[in-house]
């Protein structure tokens, strides 16, 4: 995709809440004509009681004009800001609504480039810290040219010098305000890197709360916290600090200005040069001048935190996702899938090669084990199935059929994925089993219950299938989160399953019961199995070794061992390992 800057990036979205954005625009625009109206009727009453002494009857319908003025002014200024905020929520909803499909589209492997808790902050403090650029900083900056110029197209005819002085002087202050800004950018963006890192590490204080307890290390990383939060305390002061000074500043030089004003019409009005009403009528309508002036360096700022925001939202955005095609071809049986990669190469940023040049084939309704050692590239070949990543080069052929980029949404309902570690979510055991899935029957439900043998424990719980659990199986066993999740795939019932070792550092209960949930899921499906022990690997039909990224044998568990290769060697250290665990 074609990579934007922050700045165009932030006006590209004002298409979203346009209607409401020139809404608020055109409120504000008539609020500022309404003050020029009310200037004329404050100095219209005050030059008739001064010079034409004029009483209270006599001025009662401009006094009745000004109250109407004022309550319209009120409304105007209200409904321009609802307009302005309703603008702003529109493009957040975009946004976070953008960011979040985004995400989904990225898949685990590149979301996982990221901490959890700075992508939570991008899209919750994030998107919020652009409601000021959209509400309050846009519309002024289309006020602060408008509203001071219509003030000028009436003080030029009536007093040119005090038009010249309004004229020459109002640069000044956009001038002082982006030259003190621009030391603000750079630390707005600091302020933000140092949030998501504060984020980050709470994040991973918060989780790891238990280990750090049973070895006494919570009061150093609370300690550690303290540090991190005065960084963060101190950065932001340094905005505030800047922020406070441009503030001075901007006040500052519009005070001269109007005082400069007053101070020429005064001299001009003693010398008898000019006429009171004039006078008056442009010493009223010169703060009002200066006015949007103002409002644009108070919301300048928010143009700086914008930006800072922004930075983080686009280093997700410009991240590209995984390829898919628009449509999936005919795969023909769907019970019957057979899968071949052939000649695939990926590799990740900043690591070494994952795969090079592997090509391997995984047979229909068989059970297939990919064993290797760490970092081989088992994971890989699972990720470039699920539809994670997208392989550099080579192809994947589904029933012989060639679908390199395939359609993630479509490919995935033909794929059930057991993780090493299933994520289970806070909610009801029910709304776990069902996670991602279409409603499903009490029947249907209870049926792959007690495929995955947890059924009984299930109905054991006071409220059974509408239990609440915590995040991350909060309350569970670890063999019980397991059958939770191989329940998942046999509700699902797709005709692809991979899994990834769903025995590994399970009680030996868990495990047999885990097992025979696994065997009967295996028949009449296609089955990848990243194995790791040694009672998985031998039930296997057809066995794929791969080392550093290629697949180096493949065969039944005899034939390999047969061959005295990488394969023998691999069992040997494994059969030590597990002898080693059952004696301690």
């Amino acid at each position: 995709m074609q990579t934007l800057t922050i700045p165009e990036f932030l006006k590209t979205q004002k298409k979203y809440s346009a209607k409401y954005l020139y809404l608020s625009i055109g409120l504000g625009l008539c609020s500022g004509f309404l003050i020029i109206v009310q200037a004329w009727l404050l100095a219209t009453v005050v030059n008739t009681v001064m010079f034409e002494n004029a009483t209270l009857s006599n001025v009662k319908q401009y006094l009745l004009m000004l109250l109407l003025l004022f309550i319209l002014r009120a409304a105007l200024v209200w409904a321009s800001e609802i307009s302005a905020f309703k603008a702003a929520a529109l493009v957040k909803q975009h946004l976070r609504e953008k960011l979040q499909k985004h995400l989904f589209r990225l898949g685990p492997v590149a979301v996982g480039e990221h901490h959890s808790a700075e992508v939570a902050n991008t899209l919750v403090e994030g998107i919020e810290a652009l409601e000021n650029y959209y509400a309050r900083y846009l519309p002024t900056m289309a006020l602060v040219s408008l509203i001071p110029l219509s003030i000028l197209i009436f003080i030029f005819p009536i007093d040119w010098i005090s038009g010249l002085v309004l004229l020459l002087t109002a640069p000044l202050i956009p001038f002082f305000m982006i030259l003190i800004g621009k030391g603000t950018e750079r630390l707005n963006k600091q302020q933000w890197q140092k949030l998501s890192r504060m984020s980050a590490h709470f994040l991973d204080m918060i989780q790891g709360i238990t280990t750090l307890k049973l070895f006494n290390a919570s009061k150093r990383e609370a300690r550690a916290i303290g540090i991190i939060s005065d960084d963060y305390r101190k950065a932001t002061m340094k905005v505030l600090r800047i922020a406070f000074l441009s503030s001075l500043a901007l006040e500052f030089l519009a005070t001269i200005s109007i005082a400069i004003v007053a101070v020429l019409i005064g001299f001009r009005l003693y010398y008898g040069e000019m006429d009171f009403y004039y006078g008056f009528f442009a010493l009223l309508l010169a703060p009002e001048f200066y006015l949007p002036l103002r409002n644009m360096g108070t919301h300048y700022h928010a143009r700086l935190e914008a930006i800072g925001a922004a930075e983080n939202i686009m280093a997700i955005l410009d991240q590209d996702a995984p390829k898919t095609s628009s449509t999936l071809a005919d795969i023909g049986e769907s019970n019957n899938i057979d899968i071949r990669l052939n000649h695939i190469s990926f590799h990740y940023k900043n690591r070494a090669t994952a795969l090079d040049d592997f090509s391997c084939q995984i047979p229909a309704r068989q059970r297939t084990a990919l064993v290797g050692y760490s970092g081989a590239g088992k994971s890989t070949v699972a990720n470039i199935l699920l539809g994670f990543i997208s392989p550099e080069a080579g192809e994947i052929r589904i029933n012989d059929k060639i679908i390199n980029s395939l359609n993630s949404e479509v490919w995935r309902k033909n794929i059930a994925w057991v993780s090493q570690r299933p994520h289970i979510f806070y909610g009801s055991l029910r709304d776990n089993i069902c996670l991602g899935m279409t409603t499903k029957s009490d029947k249907e439900l209870h049926k792959a219950a007690q495929q995955a043998h947890i059924h009984d424990t299930i109905m054991a719980l006071p409220q059974g299938y509408d239990t609440l659990i915590g995040d991350r199986g909060a309350g569970l066993s670890g063999g019980q989160v397991q059958r939770i999740a191989l329940a998942r795939a046999f509700l699902k019932n797709a005709p692809i399953v991979i899994l990834d070792e769903a025995t590994a550092n399970l009680d030996e209960e868990s495990e047999r019961l885990i097992q025979q949930s696994i065997d009967s899921l295996a028949e009449n499906r296609t089955l990848l199995i990243i194995a790791h022990r040694l009672s998985t690997i031998e039930q296997a039909d057809n066995i794929l070794i791969i080392d550093q990224g290629k697949l180096v044998e493949s065969g039944s568990h005899q034939t390999l061992l047969v061959k005295q290769g990488i394969y023998s060697s691999m069992i040997e250290t494994l059969v030590k390992n597990e002898e080693i665990l059952r004696n301690e």
